[in-house]
Formats: C-alpha cells, structure tokens, sequence
C-alpha cells in the first residue's frame, strides 16, 4: 500500500496538506513493475502515475519500430500531458528494472484537482514542458521527417505500385520520388538507375533495383525468419482474423506465429474506410486498422512473418511447410487466409493491371486519383466507401453496375451519402467491356445493356469490387470444402469428420481436430470484418480448448 509519505516524494504531490495525502494514498493502485513491463500503452485511456522505485523508458512507435524518447525516475510523474490536454497516451512507458509507481484513475483526479487546484496546474506545467520543450513532443513532430527508405520509380508501373502497398501496409515511412520529375531526381544521390530498372529503393545507404518483396523486408528488418521450429499455434494469414488470434494467442501466453504472404492487413487492409466497425462512430480505413492490430499483435509478442507462404499442411502431423524449404511443427494450427479478389476477364485489364486498373482500394491510391475522372466497377459496400473516399480526390467518380438499383446490396446509409455527393455518378445497366492504353489506362468501354451500345470514355483509374474467392487448393484432402472451396467447420463437419472424434467438432474446428479456421475463408453466411476479428479471438478459446483436451499428444494429433 502506498503510504502519505511515499506520495509526497513525488514532486507534484510535495506541498500537498498530509490529510490530502493520507486521503490520496486510500485512492491510488501500488504497482509493482517487472523488467519489460509497460506501466502504460501508447493509446490508452487517461490515468496519472507516480514513479516511487526504479526506472520507466519513454518509448513510442514509428514506422513499426518503437524508439526510446525519454524516461522517468522517483519523483516523476507519468500521463501528465493526457490529463492535461484530454487526449489519449501519446507514448507506452516500460519498466527498465524492477520499479514501482502509483496510479490515480481519472475520476478520482478530477477530484483532487477540484479540491486543490494548484495540482492542476502543476500538471499543466509540466505538460506544456512536454510539448513544447527542446526536446518535447511539438520539436519531434516539427522536425524534418525520417523516411526510413526512398524508392525511385514511376507512379504507373505494376512493380512500383506493388511496392508501394507493401511499404504501407507495413508501415514503413518512405519518400517516392519520379524520375520523370526533374526535382525529384535531382534528389536522388548518385546516377538514376537506367530505363527498365525501376523501382529502386535506398535503405541505409543501400540501393537495390528491382527489388523482390522478401529482399525489401529483408533490407528493413521485417521478421521473414521463424524464431523457433515448435509452436503452439500456426497462423496462416494476417488479415483481422489472424490478427485478432495473434492478440488474443500471444496474450495468453501461447507461442504464436502468424505466416503472411504478402503483407499484414488481408482484404480489408484494401478497403477505404470501414463505417460499421463498432467503437469507431466516424468510421476507420482498413489500413489503420489493420495497423493498430499489427502493432498490438507485435508488443504481445506474437511472431509475424512477412512474404512467406505455406506451401502444404500435413495433416496428420501438424508440420507446416514454408516456402523455402523451412518446416515449423505445430500443437494446432488456424487458418486464416482469407480470400483474394475475384478478377475480371476483360480485354486489355490483365494487361494494364497495376497501370490504372486495381483491385480493391487502399488509402495510398489516393495521390494517383488526385483531379482525375475515375471509375469503380462494383454495388456493394466495399465499391461504395471507395467511391466516398476518392470523391474527396478524383474530380469526378462513375460507380458501373449492372443492376439497376443500389440497395439491393449496398447498406442504406451509404446509398444516401453517394447521393449526396455531387461529384459520384451511378451509372446502372453498364459494365466495361475493354480498357484501352499503351502504357497505362487511358479509356474503357462501357457496355449499356439498355441501349445495347459501347462507349468509349477516358478514365484514370479503374477499381473492381465484384466479389472475392477462396483459394484453398493448396490444403490437404483431410479439410473439408464446401463445393466454392470455402473451408467447413464445427456442425457443417458432421458429414465428413474422423469417425475416432470422440466429440462434437468444436464450432471453427475444421474436419481435422486441431485445425481450426476463421474469417472470410470459412464456409458462413457472415463476412464483416467485426465477424472475422470475434472469430479470430474465439479460435483461440478453442486452441485452449483442445489443447487441455490433448496434453500428452505429441505434437498437435490427438
């Protein structure tokens, strides 16, 4: 229990009459803090701490690596600057040794400080300091930004666009710059790679051309390595599902990996902005997200492995083969790898892929919307928070739909904002049927199936939400399919589940016990992003399950 005396050693509280300290010290937590404990997390709710033993680092994160930017002794005080401004931790605070503080919930805050007004303002003090010091926030945000990489190449071509989501799903702060822009290559040290080389990108004074995915994620210490040959659960796939079952498996102190082909974030890191995620009223992108999730899974301490993919599953051994050659044993395994957008076979599309034709729509397509007549081919939600977010850049936006009436498959609300917006077109009973362009879009055709003519219109950019499929060809004939190639789990098993099972599947445990599958790959009616997140997490619950059930297996086999 902390004592009056131990409250007035922190300088803050110094003046304080005894009877408010002897009154603050039956309010306040004693927390005692082990090497590597956070006191707080970047982001959390509002609370102020007292450090009474020991040492606390500063750290916050950037571009997915967390820096030290100060610390804390006895005598400090900790979340000065969100009592003061009403904000959010702007920084995590982690324990360097065995250390001690106190923490005093904002209720009972309020009511010192009501009490003793100059409490306040001693925070507020000190929070200013904080900000606008030498060294405080404010100096660090002013300051020139730290790219943690630069890539030359063109805006248009599929390689540099393919490299550009992989950056920012990552989270790596990068600088793009043209070498058609006579200032921007002037800012890239050293000749220009020559005509066909593009994109390059400089990490630590190093440049490569043409780089292949892993060689970037290598170049930027991206984990592409397994730290460990056994685990207790594989992931497979970082989309909100298996982002969600890293969380909650790494936090409940079950050796986690999660294996990803290309980058955290899966299909929803594609969309523009998610409205119906519950807890954020005016609405998240998928690729913010898809972040936050990443950062968390990452401090729990779940393993994620980036440009890797799983070649094959045995089944009755629980071994995950990677590409590479590396095999990781597994004690269960979750299968969340979603499902990739489902393509058009249209002329000319194939060809100018990544040259003004795209699949989906992350933030970072923005610049190459700026002031451009644009069209999105597709009715559902996905299609219309697109539309909404690149009517704020394009200059006009045409969603094509075959139908003839929107609310058939798009949410309500969303239909009223289209209408509302002055620059989105709805153009119904179309489709494209052509894209023209040498070296990138520069028109389609469009097919109005009312009329029965084709129009050819100029386009910068056209992006496709017509649906996505499964691709599970590549798991054992032990998983069970639906006939889409969806994966089968808990009742929908009951046909085709070993008949040694001794039990009921489990409601995400797929034909083979230990194997379990969530998210959009999973044979279910519900595909929401707040779907696959709940079901992420309740894998977990019967990971634990089936592993109090199977102590003594060998492996993960039962």
């Amino acid at each position: 229990m902390v004592t009056a005396e131990e409250i007035g050693r922190v300088a803050v509280f110094a003046d304080l009459e005894r009877s408010e300290r002897e009154r603050l010290s039956r309010l306040v937590a004693d927390i005692t803090l082990t090497p590597g404990e956070f006191v707080v997390n970047e982001g959390d709710e509002r609370a102020l701490f007292g450090v009474l033993e020991g040492r606390i680092e500063v750290l916050r994160r950037f571009d997915g690596v967390e820096s030290v930017i100060g610390e804390r002794k006895p005598g400090e005080v900790i979340g000065e600057m969100a009592m003061a401004f009403g904000m959010l931790h702007p920084a995590g605070f982690r324990a360097v040794e065995p250390s001690r503080v106190f923490r005093i919930d904002l209720h009972d805050y309020a009511e010192l400080t009501a009490a003793v007004p100059e409490i306040g303002e001693r925070v507020g003090t000190l929070a200013n300091n904080r900000l606008r010091g030498p060294k405080g926030l404010q100096a660090r945000a002013s300051a020139p930004a730290q790219y943690r990489a630069i890539v030359l190449g063109y805006r248009r071509e599929p390689l540099c666009a393919d490299l550009r989501w992989f950056l920012d799903r990552n989270q790596i702060r990068f600088r793009w710059l043209q070498p058609d822009v006579p200032a921007d290559a002037a800012q890239w040290s050293g000749a220009l790679p020559r005509e066909g080389s593009y994109p390059a990108i400089r990490v630590n004074g190093k440049t490569v051309v043409r780089p292949r995915l892993r060689r970037v994620a290598e170049l930027l210490d991206l984990a592409t390595e397994p730290a460990a040959a056994e685990y207790d659960t594989v992931i497979v796939g970082a989309g909100p599902a298996g982002l969600a079952a890293a969380v909650y498996g790494a936090s409940e102190g079950l050796r986690t990996i999660v294996i990803e082909c290309e980058a955290p974030g899966g299909q929803a890191g594609t969309s523009s902005r998610i409205e119906n995620y519950l807890g954020f009223p005016s609405g998240v992108s998928g690729e913010a997200l898809s972040s936050r999730a990443l950062q968390q899974a990452r401090r729990l301490g779940a393993e994620i492995l980036v440009t890797r993919s799983v070649e094959r599953i045995d089944a009755a051994t629980y071994q995950v083969y990677l590409d590479g050659g590396d095999v990781l044993q597994a004690r269960t395994i979750i299968l969340a790898c979603g499902v990739s957008w489902r393509h058009l076979e249209v002329e000319g599309f194939d060809r100018l892929a990544g040259r003004g034709i795209s699949y989906g729509a992350a933030r970072s397509e923005a610049a190459n919307t700026h002031g451009r007549d644009i069209h999105i081919i597709g009715a559902g939600n996905s299609a219309g928070q697109a539309a909404m977010f690149f009517s704020t850049y394009a200059r006009n936006v045409t969603m094509l739909y075959r139908g003839g009436s929107l609310g058939k498959s798009m949410s309500q609300y969303l239909v009223e904002q289209l209408t509302a917006r002055e620059n989105i077109h709805v153009q119904y009973w179309s489709e494209v049927v052509a894209a023209e362009g040498d070296t990138s879009l520069d028109a389609i055709d469009v097919y109005d199936s009312t009329t029965g003519a084709t129009t050819r219109v100029h386009s910068g950019g056209v992006f496709i939400f017509i649906g996505a499929d499964a691709e599970t060809e590549w798991l054992p004939p032990e998983i069970a399919l639906d006939s889409k190639g969806y994966v089968l789990t808990g009742p929908d098993t009951r046909d085709v589940a070993p008949l040694h099972l001794d039990r009921d599947p489990f409601l995400l445990e797929t034909s083979v016990p230990g194997i379990f599958a969530c998210g959009d790959v999973r044979y279910s009616p519900i595909k929401r992003v707040a779907a696959a997140v709940g079901e992420g997490s309740m894998a977990i619950a019967f990971v634990h399950q089936y592993l109090r059930e199977n102590t003594d297996a060998g492996g993960g086999g039962s």
